[in-house]
């Protein structure tokens, strides 16, 4: 097998990302490696959607459910972690299959981004957070825009942890977010990737697919992993998971549940409405649209797929 093929099962939540790239990992011999952003943490299995060791049927699952909740985790830590674990997939023999819906995440990896420049400091990270609290976010949001429009024009202004790190990243290195992001993408690519997007054609079946996962979570211990999440003091980068915010209303009697319910739902139907933006921006992807095509014809054009960019010769320098 060439040495640094791989393949990416990319799209947006609900779509039925994970299943098919166990399919494509017992067809190539693969293992599967997440760039979900949550899945990361040990507490929120059901909250984040994490496969059960049934659902991965034997398969080698890494970078899941290995942190606590009490830990941060961006993508700087996400990039290193990833290109060491596919490297040792690809030293056994097998095929990396990377799976996921962080597109900054798996976007930093197969292009390589550089990471080692220091634009953390958290006494500057604190006083934005105390100025946040102190003023709001749509301040800190304006800001934001006046120095940095084009990172401000990706982001919901809602997104607290992502405005809050922009700004950082400005404070304390003179340049943008976007600036840095150009500077970083000097290096050669690592991996060649095939790119797999998993999705609906029909924007409502894909909304659908979400409210039965969001009712199935429930069935499965939702409101208890959550309650037992806000039971753990000092949690970081987790508290930005969709699942958990949501209810929290339902837990301090503020609201009932089937409104806390509603909006879970609406938040992961906007959630996965970004991720498809992002991913739709990959001229490479190769879309597969489950809900227009039989699950066994779907698994077998992503084997197809694979087993042609396994066979192709490897890049040369």
């Amino acid at each position: 097998m060439n040495s640094n093929k791989v393949i990416v099962v990319a799209g947006p939540t609900a779509a039925g990302k994970t299943a098919l790239a166990i399919s494509l990992a017992k067809a190539v011999g693969g293992e599967v490696i997440s760039f979900d952003s949550m899945q990361v943490y040990q507490e929120l299995s059901i909250a984040t959607a994490r496969p059960t060791v049934e659902e991965m049927q034997g398969i080698p699952h890494h970078l899941i459910g290995f942190l606590s909740v009490r830990e941060p985790f961006s993508v700087a830590d996400f990039k290193p972690l990833a290109e060491q674990t596919a490297k040792a997939v690809l030293s056994r023999g097998n095929v990396p299959i990377f799976v996921g819906g962080t597109g900054l995440y798996i976007d930093s990896l197969m292009q390589n981004i550089d990471f080692s420049a220091r634009n953390h400091d958290e006494k500057v990270r604190r006083a934005l957070e105390e100025e946040c609290r102190q003023k709001g976010i749509d301040c800190l949001f304006e800001k934001l825009r006046a120095v940095d429009p084009q990172t401000a024009a990706r982001l919901h202004k809602n997104n607290q942890k992502r405005v809050l790190r922009a700004l950082e990243v400005y404070l304390v290195t003179g340049k943008t977010m976007t600036q840095q992001w150009q500077d970083s993408r000097k290096l050669k690519p690592i991996f060649d990737p095939l790119w797999i997007g998993v999705s609906c054609k029909d924007r409502a079946a894909l909304y659908d697919r979400i409210n039965r996962r969001v009712d199935q979570m429930l069935q499965n211990g939702l409101l208890e992993e959550v309650r037992a999440y806000y039971a753990i003091e000092d949690v970081k980068t987790a508290s930005q998971a969709i699942g958990c915010k949501e209810l929290k209303p339902y837990l301090d009697g503020e609201a009932s549940l089937d409104m806390c319910v509603q909006q879970l739902k609406t938040e992961t139907r906007r959630y996965a409405k970004r991720q498809l933006t992002w991913f739709k921006r990959n001229p490479q992807m190769h879309w597969l649209f489950v809900d227009t095509m039989e699950k066994d014809d779907l698994i077998q054009a992503a084997v197809t797929l694979a087993k042609q960019h396994l066979e192709e010769k490897e890049w040369q320098d």
